[in-house]
């Protein structure tokens, strides 16, 4: 399957540089590109792309305020927030909005490429660099009203595969490293995750990550078998 992508930057070099780098992978075909958030809102009305990666400052609507009308519009799009710096609010709330992740602008093109991949498969992705960052950062944000909520119930709810599939949701992993790690099928942990999705009554893994960091499961040891 050949993955659209539509490039959202206001510097003409990074996303000329981008285009040309995305088009030489054989499933990539960049559709489109953007210097800002209202062309990209323009462009979707003509055409749809799987992936956008998006640049979080530009003039006009910027990524984050993006992010949130895309979204709300169309949820089966997925977003990568690029950013040049440590940009932390930003990058928070593009995720709180639904963004699937957000990478360095400076990450290697097979990077850039994998993370393309990942969130189109479903995955979350995380600059591997920043995780310790984010979760720091999501641990603040759960001291205060950015916090994700969950029902309580609903936790007390959760079986214990379920929490390990949640826990490593929230240490960036994919559905396929998760397999992998607990010895369980994809499908399985699909299901789980579903599961506990509905369970929590969250939106999507997104949120599910940042419950995870937020209620500390991610930054202890790995439960006893």
């Amino acid at each position: 399957m050949m993955i659209k992508v539509l490039i959202a930057d206001d510097q003409e070099l990074i996303r000329e540089s981008l285009e040309i780098v995305l088009n030489m992978n054989p499933d990539m075909e960049v559709i489109g590109v953007a210097e800002n958030g209202a062309e990209v809102l323009q462009f979707l009305k003509k055409q749809q792309p799987d992936v956008i990666l998006m640049d979080v400052r530009m003039p006009e609507i910027d990524g984050v305020q993006c992010t949130n009308l895309i979204k709300e519009k169309y949820p089966k799009i997925k977003i990568i927030i690029l950013t040049t710096f440590d940009d932390d609010e930003y990058v928070y709330n593009a995720l709180k909005y639904g963004a699937s992740g957000y990478l360095l602008k400076g990450v290697s093109v097979t990077e850039l490429s994998n993370a393309i991949r990942a969130v189109v498969s479903g995955g979350a992705m995380i600059n591997p660099n920043i995780i310790t960052k984010v979760v720091k950062l999501f641990s603040e944000m759960a001291q205060n009203n950015f916090a994700v909520k969950v029902e309580e119930r609903g936790v007390e709810e959760l079986t214990r595969t379920e929490r390990k599939a949640v826990c490593q949701v929230g240490r960036g992993l994919s559905n396929r490293e998760i397999a992998g790690k607990l010895n369980l099928s994809e499908g399985t942990v699909r299901n789980n995750l579903s599961t506990a999705l509905s369970k929590l009554n969250l939106r999507d893994r997104t949120q599910l990550a940042i419950w995870a960091v937020q209620t500390g499961m991610v930054q202890k040891s790995e439960p006893e078998e």
